[in-house]
């Protein structure tokens, strides 16, 4: 398995949209982990680590959003170091 994490910024409408609780069940069925966070600025912040392929095909999904949401702009940043996620979870942001 190749580890890899990822910290994503994704803006547009994904605040009161479901975005979040979206990306949880999504995490979840691909078995990756980390969180999901709204931000002051409006945007979610989202830190999700696995498996290189599972991880990217999350990455894939999250442009895409739920139905209420308009995804405009996602920022990737990749990491390989774990930061230990069990579970990915809701957050509260900053």
């Amino acid at each position: 398995m190749a580890f890899i994490g990822a910290n994503i910024k994704v803006r547009g409408v994904v605040q009161g949209v479901g975005f979040r609780y979206w990306c949880m069940r999504q995490a979840r069925e691909l078995a990756v982990n980390g969180y999901a966070s709204n931000m002051s600025d409006g945007s979610v912040e989202i830190k999700v680590e696995g498996d290189r392929g599972l991880v990217e095909e999350f990455i894939k999904i999250v442009r895409t959003g739920p139905t209420y949401s308009d995804v405009t702009d996602v920022k990737v940043e990749w990491y390989e170091q774990p930061r230990g996620f069990d579970d990915f979870n809701i957050r509260h942001g900053d």
